[in-house]
């Protein structure tokens, strides 16, 4: 999948700065999550501070959501025996952007709305995004809200070296639900993983 990504940036490693002491500890975990520079003086001096490469921002980045999603697939196969998800945790970092990624939580099959059988793929992303069109995942992407909780309908990737794609033949984008709360998305996913109209009914009421 081909993501819009933005201007390619620097980044440096803020617990290394000299006078470290005097910046609050969230400052670079806020940093990696939302892309916003810390713009104190200490943090511009060049000889105070020791920069990232992409490839370390990007494995800070996965590292954190992969953990993210671990706790969501343990939430949501915690709230009934019935309803299980295989645990399939991999992450993807945007492209000159590695403080941004999504990860790719569970999947699998089921009736949606009016088509019989879908085959789908939950993700959580650290940036908010409308799903693009063709070879776009993402477009339009917002770096103000913290979290993206997304399902796709999906199936298996022809002329493309991703296994699988978005399968836009459903609702004419893929997309199945998308919010940045994560109450509504694990209950969207219960949803889409109850197996009769009585459990689907609890969910529901949550």
């Amino acid at each position: 999948m081909r993501i819009c990504t933005m201007a390619k940036l620097r980044y440096f490693d803020a617990g290394n700065s000299i006078n470290a002491r005097e910046v609050p500890v969230a400052a670079h975990s806020e940093f990696l999550r939302t892309g916003k520079i810390t713009r104190t003086r200490s943090h511009w001096l060049a000889e105070e501070r020791r920069y990232l490469s992409h490839d370390e921002v990007a494995e800070r980045t996965g590292r954190k959501l992969e953990t993210a999603g671990a706790k969501t697939h343990q939430h949501i196969n915690g709230f009934h025996h019935s309803i299980r998800f295989p645990k399939m945790l991999f992450h993807r970092t945007l492209q000159d952007s590695p403080h941004l990624g999504y990860c790719h939580v569970t999947a699998a099959r089921t009736k949606f709305a009016r088509y019989q059988e879908v085959s789908w793929a939950f993700y959580i992303a650290n940036f908010y995004a409308d799903i693009g069109d063709n070879d776009n995942f993402f477009q339009q992407i917002d770096v103000k809200y913290s979290r993206m909780y997304f399902a796709v309908a999906i199936k298996p990737g022809e002329h493309t070296p991703e296994k699988m794609t978005i399968d836009r033949s459903v609702r004419g984008n893929g997309l199945l639900f998308r919010t940045d709360d994560p109450q509504i998305a694990i209950r969207n996913v219960l949803l889409l993983g109850a197996r009769n109209e009585q459990l689907r009914e609890i969910i529901r009421q949550l």
